[in-house]
Formats: C-alpha cells, sequence, structure tokens
C-alpha cells in the first residue's frame, strides 16, 4: 500500500461508506509523506561482489524524462532504432547499435504512455484523453484521436486495430490507419479504484483485461463483444480499501492460459477459450506486469519482493527480498537471469532459479528507474525517470 496511495483514484458516489474510506486513504497518503512508525525503509544495499558484469554501452538523454509524475513511458526497441518519450511531447529515435539520434520530435503534447511502434507508425497516450500516431521515419503527425480520459496504459496493436484502455475504465478499438473509432466497452469502476498503468494484451482474436472487483474479460477484437468474464477473486472485507481487489496487472499468456494479478488479487491461471479458473494462489501479488519463462512466473509484489511461481500450480518457488521496498521494476529475463531496476538508479541481476543476487550497476545516482528494463539478446534498453536512456550489456 505505501507505494500504490500515489496511484488512487476515488469515485465517491455518496454515502457514508465511500467518505469514510476516502478518510482511511488520505490517512494513508498522510503517513506516506510524513513518514510514519510503522512504514518500512527501503532496504540499505549491501556490499556485492558482482559474479556477472553490466556493462554500459552508450547513454543519451529523452528530454526532460516523466517531470516527477507517474507515467508509463517506456522504450520501444525494433531491430535498428529504440524509440522514447518524454512527459513534455519529445519522442527521440537511437541507433540500437551506439546510441547515435537518427531523428528527434517535439510533439507539444503531455505525454503520458508509450512509445509502441505499430508498422511504419508510432503510437502514444496522452494526459489530456489523446490516442496518437506520427510516422516512424521522422515524427510527423498522421493522425490524433479524442479519448474520454487519460490514457495511462500502452496501446496495443494487431489485425489494423489499435486497443486503448483509458482511465475511466473503458476500453476501444481504433483503425491503425486513421484512427477512427470501431468499437467501444465500457464497465462501472468501483467506489474505489487504482489509477492503473497496466494494459490490455492481445491474444489471437481476444483482448484480455483485468479491472476492479477481481475481473478479468475477453472481448471480440474486431467488434470489443464480451467473449467471457471471469471473477478471479471475490472482494472481501468491512471497508472499501479491504475490498479493493484490482486485476490491474498486464494479463500474459503462454499457450492457452492467462495469468492476471493485481492489487490485493494475488495470481490466477485462467483457461483463455472459457475464461475457466485452473488455479488461484493469494500469497503474492504484483501491480504491474509478469515476467515469464517456460516454468515460472516471476514477479515483483507491492514490497518489492521478487517472486518465483510454478506455471503449473502457483506454488511458490523462490522469494528474494534482499531488495526489500527499494520500489523495484518489472523482473525482466535476459539470458539466465532476471533484472530489475530501484528507485536509485541501480540495477539489480539475479538467477532466475533460485533468486541469488549476482551483479549490481549503478547506472544513475538517485535517478528512479521505473520502466521496465527492455532485454534484446544480451543488452538491456533502460529509462529512468529523469529522461536517461541506456544501453547495458550483460556479460
Amino acid at each position: 500500500m505505501r507505494f500504490l496511495a500515489p496511484l488512487l483514484a476515488l469515485s465517491l458516489l455518496g454515502g457514508c461508506a465511500q467518505i469514510n474510506a476516502f478518510k482511511d486513504l488520505a490517512g494513508a497518503i498522510t503517513d506516506t509523506i510524513r513518514g510514519s512508525d510503522n512504514a518500512e525503509p527501503p532496504k540499505e544495499l549491501q556490499p556485492l561482489e558482482p559474479i556477472v558484469n553490466m556493462t554500459v554501452l552508450w547513454t543519451t538523454q529523452v528530454g526532460k524524462g516523466s517531470l516527477g509524475r507517474i507515467l508509463n513511458l517506456m522504450p520501444a526497441v525494433t531491430s535498428t532504432t529504440i524509440y522514447a518519450a518524454d512527459h513534455k511531447g519529445t519522442i527521440l529515435a537511437v541507433d540500437r547499435t551506439t546510441g547515435d539520434t537518427q531523428w528527434s520530435k517535439d510533439t507539444g503534447l503531455e505525454i503520458a504512455s508509450g512509445p509502441v511502434v505499430a508498422g511504419d507508425k508510432i503510437l502514444f497516450g496522452t494526459s489530456n484523453a489523446e490516442l496518437v500516431a506520427i510516422s516512424l521515419a521522422d515524427g510527423a503527425l498522421i493522425w490524433k484521436t479524442a479519448l474520454t480520459s487519460e490514457m495511462m496504459s500502452l496501446p496495443r496493436v494487431s489485425h489494423n486495430i489499435v486497443v486503448a484502455r483509458t482511465s475511466d475504465g473503458r476500453i476501444a478499438g481504433f483503425d491503425l490507419g486513421h484512427g477512427g473509432i470501431k468499437w467501444s466497452h465500457e464497465r462501472t469502476l468501483p467506489p474505489l479504484s487504482i489509477r492503473s498503468q497496466g494494459s490490455p494484451t492481445i491474444d489471437g482474436e481476444l483482448v484480455l483485461d483485468g479491472y476492479g472487483a477481481g475481473k478479468l474479460i475477453a472481448l471480440h477484437l474486431q467488434d470489443g463483444h464480451l467473449v467471457w468474464e471471469a471473477t478471479a477473486v471475490v472482494p472481501r472485507g468491512r471497508s472499501e480499501v479491504e475490498r479493493m481487489v484490482e486485476l490491474d496487472a498486464d494479463p500474459m499468456v503462454q499457450g492457452e492460459i492467462a495469468y492476471a494479478t493485481g492489487f490485493q488479487g494475488g495470481m490466477t491461471a485462467i483457461d483463455v477459450s472459457n475464461g475457466s479458473i485452473l488455479w488461484h494462489q493469494k500469497t503474492a501479488y504484483s501491480s504491474h506486469a509478469t515476467a515469464l519463462s517456460r516454468k515460472s512466473l516471476f514477479i515483483t509484489d507491492t514490497n518489492s519482493d521478487i517472486w518465483s511461481m510454478d506455471i503449473s500450480n502457483g506454488a511458490d518457488q523462490w522469494k528474494q527480498d534482499i531488495l526489500h521496498q527499494r520500489r523495484l521494476t518489472v523482473p525482466a529475463r535476459v539470458k539466465d537471469y532476471l533484472v530489475v531496476g530501484d528507485f536509485e538508479g541501480y540495477l539489480h541481476l539475479l538467477r532466475a532459479d533460485n533468486g541469488s543476487l549476482v551483479g549490481r550497476l549503478d547506472l544513475s545516482s538517485n535517478d528512479p528507474i521505473v520502466a521496465t528494463p527492455q532485454a534484446v539478446e544480451d543488452v538491456l534498453y533502460i529509462q529512468t525517470s529523469d529522461g536517461l536512456l541506456a544501453a547495458v550489456r550483460v556479460d
């Protein structure tokens, strides 16, 4: 709860329960800002003799970064180029090998999520409720579509349809060519919900998306009609805060199984074909995406402890708490390792089979790493909150 508090949004529908929930939440936020006796401090880093080295290949600067806001800015990686954005509207294209700038464009828009590459276009969402497409070649504007509210999720693309989720709970499909809307699906948000950065997942002809009350839905990609709805977790508790269950992390799919997690939601495996629950474990959860291997699920929980779970039944394989409360990113897989960034600008490398810490790199002193590291073979591409973009090789 400590680091999720700034992400919470209230929909006050009237009545004492909602007012009391607001007071509880306000108290939690006040404790976070002022520091309370029961707020756990981040673990101090202990000296480490690296077993595996990480080498910085190049760095460059992407505008002003996130300007201290909670956004979903994440570099997009292609075979030759990295595309990255800052909140003030800069889009930068850099050579993947050298870090040299290929082009830079000031869009003048407040970018909140992205960029995402889709064919000859770059897509992103804005804080001013817009979905935007610009040219991959030079950043020229192609189209801009008005949304119903801020877009914190990453746009997803398949079969020339762009799927976008907005902060008011709507999810919609747009034509990739001209930005016109094709369909829209609206659901009712609970009285108290998280301002989520999670994004939908497209699997074949289905769009998978989680939301409040512990539900995961599947929509048809072409027309947005509801195919199935699964209740992974039943909300319980006396207060609105206790009953908050959000499957707000990106659903992950492997084979015919979707894996869903979120705030107070545990981890659930769901049959994609019909929405039936295969297994549920409530030990650990994450409000961000999950990393997958053939046999394991890897998450960073809300206390910044890293977990490995058996993909077949959710059983714990290992838990690493040496980086407790260091506001870690989603783990990324690189070679036989996991890598996470933290709030002080460190990269940490762990063995995927047992969670042991084997490497550390001070990439950007006191510049938080929030975006999930992007891994291509043995190279990581990292963007920090202040706009540093770096390529790091795992040796």
